[in-house]
């Protein structure tokens, strides 16, 4: 095998012209490629026994919880975030398509517009068990307002689903409610139309601490730091591209001088 030194001294000029080349063909499609800002906004999970109604009204279970939740009610989270709904949703509040410049796809634009807001997204929980909800976009100011408007929809969709079950609760108490002041007024002996009517003293006063967990709505994330727009362009990141191509065109020049060189030796 000849020696890496004498190859380059002998084929300097070959190896310098490659890897400029390739530097120079790297550097001409990134310019050519739209600047890009990221914008992130991190939140943590709230507690899912934050709907239940034991925790607020009974102070032995409330100590017995944290205000947040574990890794799986983040990967519930997670799992949602990968719907084409979020986005679609947060595409038609923000007029996605406009600032895409997705007006000329006819009915392709809305489908079109997702794919590309997905693509330039990505919602992640890091190793601290955050969620992190990160926006690429050329315009800094849009990427902040897409990365906080994600994050909101999921907070917002994850309420409403944990405010589910105390709804279904509630309509229950007020379906039983009536069934037992319909039979109290039938009842023709008067102890037990009072027992009845006790009864519905507890409904009521169960109804009432229901309707009080679904109007406080307790959240599904607890927003750690909103996104705000970024001060310079995060990709491309033109330097790094530029040293990484520099060694590759260099590693494969070297390569093909020293299957010429082999060649030549052979043939000479």
């Amino acid at each position: 095998m000849p020696d890496i030194f004498d190859l380059i001294k002998t084929w300097w000029k070959q190896i310098l012209s490659l890897t400029i080349l390739s530097v120079i063909v790297t550097v001409s499609i990134l310019l050519i490629k739209p600047a890009l800002y990221l914008s992130t906004a991190t939140a943590l999970p709230a507690s899912s026994f934050a709907s239940d109604k034991s925790r607020l009204f009974n102070e032995n279970i409330e100590a017995l919880y944290s205000a947040l939740g574990t890794p799986d009610d983040l990967d519930i989270i997670l799992g949602t975030a990968s719907l084409d709904t979020v986005f679609a949703a947060v595409a038609k509040k923000t007029d996605l398509v406009s600032h895409y410049k997705m007006q000329d796809k006819g009915e392709n634009a809305d489908a079109k517009t997702v794919k590309l807001l997905k693509k330039r997204s990505s919602v992640t929980k890091n190793e601290y068990g955050n969620l992190k909800v990160k926006v690429w976009d050329t315009n800094k100011e849009k990427a902040a307002v897409l990365a906080n408007e994600i994050m909101n929809l999921l907070s917002e969709m994850h309420q409403n689903l944990m405010s589910e079950g105390n709804k279904a609760a509630l309509h229950g108490l007020i379906d039983g409610r009536q069934k037992i002041l319909t039979q109290a007024d039938s009842a023709r002996d008067a102890a037990k139309r009072t027992a009845l009517i006790l009864r519905t003293q507890e409904y009521e006063k169960l109804i009432g601490e229901y309707q009080l967990m679904i109007d406080s709505k307790p959240p599904a994330l607890i927003i750690v730091e909103k996104a705000k727009p970024s001060g310079r362009p995060d990709k491309p990141n033109i330097i790094l591209a530029t040293v990484a191509s520099g060694a590759l065109g260099f590693l494969f020049s070297l390569l093909a001088v020293l299957i010429l060189q082999r060649r030549k030796n052979i043939t000479g």
